[in-house]
């Protein structure tokens, strides 16, 4: 009895390390900025992508929650942070939209299932990254005014570099997925 208690112990810790390695990377990518047109590119979003893939809806979640809980409590873990602000305030500015679609985001790309057919694989990943931007857009909207040109503000700056990610998370994400197994 005792050594399944051990058993279960060690491998909520392995999970917690594994979602902590996560959050950091995805702090680091949201921290460099990629020359693109029209705007500068993070890997954020195609980290969420790596994460739900190779961590599963479960792990990634858990992940991405650490993540936000982090910038919460005032961590500079979110991009423009700390030179825009730290913690809830900086959280419920603009980007709070985009940072609570990261939750449906990964969730998604951790339940789906990916085979050989790269054309699934795409749609399937446009499909869960497309939340981040509705969630995005309808926060924003609600945060600056309707009256505001909000798909052309919120969205459609990042649309190029978003496709980039996704035909690269696209290719790779058979390769991806065999994290899961060593998990």
């Amino acid at each position: 009895m005792e050594f399944v208690k051990t058993l279960k112990q060690t491998k909520i810790l392995k999970y917690l390390f594994i979602a902590l390695i996560g959050s950091i990377l995805l702090a680091v990518s949201s921290k460099i900025k990629i020359p693109f047109y029209p705007v500068p590119m993070t890997m954020q979003t195609f980290v969420i992508l790596f994460i739900g893939i190779a961590f599963g809806w479960r792990l990634g979640l858990l992940t991405v929650c650490l993540y936000l809980f982090e910038g919460m409590i005032g961590l500079p873990v979110f991009s423009g942070t700390p030179e825009k602000g730290l913690g809830l305030i900086y959280f419920t500015g603009p980007t709070m939209g985009y940072l609570i679609g990261f939750i449906l985001t990964v969730y998604l790309a951790g339940k789906f299932t990916y085979d050989s057919n790269l054309f699934k694989t795409f749609l399937k990943l446009v499909f869960a990254i497309s939340f981040i931007y509705i969630l995005g857009a309808l926060w924003l909207g609600n945060l600056i005014g309707w009256e505001k040109p909000i798909f052309k503000l919120g969205v459609q700056p990042f649309l190029l570099a978003e496709l980039f990610k996704i035909i690269i998370i696209t290719l790779l994400a058979n390769q991806i997925k065999k994290i899961r197994q060593i998990i």
